[in-house]
């Protein structure tokens, strides 16, 4: 069984506080030699300006590839392109090109009136550049906007067939999610890689809301784990266990990527890495 190659994904900062446990998210995991790692964009594109400042500081000082995520949420097809020229420029060739979240207080997307109608659009626009390596959003379970999980599917073949190389997924906790999801994107003519987007459970009360929000399955022997741990102090060693296990079911199954989620908290994730044998292949100089 070989090692597989990692990525993982970042939020920006909105404080110095949260600078301060960016860069050190970013020292502590750089040294695992990821392919690269992701920044997301805050709920509506709140996050914009952070998002572009953050890919640009980790691009120059790190050394990491970097991945900023682009959305069509309140903004004219000019701007957004405008954003993505500015990457280019700095040389950040790596996009995850999504639809977005609705701005806040609204029940659902709405298009910007001059702006991406969807993320295939967007994924269009970026492909014609001829600038960029495009990835985009999975869900192995139904997106809370799909008719059902065959209209998800047909949806991510159109955004492969609209220029993107690859995919990463939401989160799931059963190996076998991910499996049937993979077959299912085989089975449709989908021949890009999936990438499986694996979420340490860090805090538990916001992982059961998050996986309310976007439509996770939590299976109940976790939700029983998790409350036997709680009464026990044994939540991180449980979590530890948890998101090894998934990603080892993984690996067996031939799965050669994981991406992980690590909600800008570095140790769950480290720990999990090196327990399937990934270590620190050197310390990053000069981050902050």
């Amino acid at each position: 069984m070989s090692t597989p190659s990692i990525s993982f994904e970042f939020f920006p900062p909105k404080s110095l506080e949260g600078s301060f446990r960016l860069w050190d998210c970013v020292n502590t995991l750089a040294p695992l030699d990821p392919s690269f790692v992701s920044v997301t964009y805050g709920a509506g594109g709140t996050t914009r300006k952070l998002t572009h400042e953050a890919v640009g500081t980790i691009h120059r000082t790190s050394g990491l590839k970097v991945a900023a995520h682009l959305t069509c949420v309140d903004a004219t097809k000019a701007e957004t392109l405008e954003i993505a020229e500015g990457y280019a420029k700095e040389g950040v060739r790596d996009i995850v090109a999504l639809r977005g979240d609705a701005p806040k207080g609204a029940s659902k997307f709405t298009p910007h009136p001059e702006g991406f109608e969807s993320s295939v659009a967007l994924i269009e626009a970026l492909s014609d550049t001829g600038n960029f390596n495009i990835r985009v959003g999975a869900y192995p379970e139904k997106h809370p906007d799909a008719a059902d999980q065959a209209a998800d599917i047909a949806f991510l073949k159109r955004k492969i067939d609209a220029g993107a190389s690859s995919a990463i997924t939401q989160f799931f906790f059963e190996a076998d999610t991910f499996f049937r999801f993979r077959d299912a994107c085989v089975k449709a003519g989908i021949d890009a890689p999936i990438i499986p987007g694996i979420l340490p459970i860090e805090n538990w009360k916001g992982t059961q809301k998050f996986a309310a929000q976007c439509g996770t399955h939590i299976p109940q022997i976790i939700r029983d784990a998790f409350d036997n741990a709680d009464r026990d102090g044994n939540k991180e060693l449980l979590a530890t266990a948890l998101a090894t296990e998934l990603c080892d079911e993984l690996i067996q199954g031939g799965v050669n990527h994981l991406h992980f989620y690590t909600l800008n908290r570095p140790e769950l994730t480290r720990d999990v890495c090196h327990a399937f044998g990934i270590t620190p292949k050197g310390q990053l100089q000069n981050v902050a």
